[in-house]
């Protein structure tokens, strides 16, 4: 089993899981009108515009569960396909959101955090091999 790269699933699974949860709780609940989706419009955003927002949000929740799910797989020694680096494509992925996190909330969000860190571990990982 390799360490850094199940600590970076780890992280990225507890990541995924907040920020739906929390986007739920503190931002789209306020914004339904008694159905699953956002229903009440927040100008300057209609009600079109809120359940993109809703949909992008959980989406990059389901991004990140396929990346921990990825990362997993390789802490357990599964093989990966041929020719296909994914530690590094994940540490890349997670790097990259982190930076467009901490530069468009000016570091406010603490999402940042955490994508950087199963950025390291993934790195980490695979240096560890």
């Amino acid at each position: 089993m390799n360490l850094f790269l199940a600590l970076a699933s780890g992280i990225a699974v507890l990541t995924a899981v907040v920020h739906s949860l929390l986007g739920e709780l503190l931002i789209f609940r306020r914004l339904r009108a008694g159905s699953l989706l956002p229903g009440r419009p927040a100008p300057p955003l209609s009600v079109g515009h809120l359940r993109i927002l809703w949909a992008t949000w959980h989406a990059l929740s389901l991004f990140g569960l396929g990346f921990a799910w990825l990362l997993w797989r390789l802490a357990a020694d599964v093989a990966a396909p041929q020719g296909v680096d994914v530690p590094a494509a994940a540490s890349v992925a997670f790097a990259a959101s982190g930076l467009l996190v901490l530069l468009a909330t000016r570091g406010r969000h603490p999402g940042w955090i955490a994508l950087a860190l199963a950025a390291a571990l993934a790195a980490w990982g695979q240096a560890a091999g």
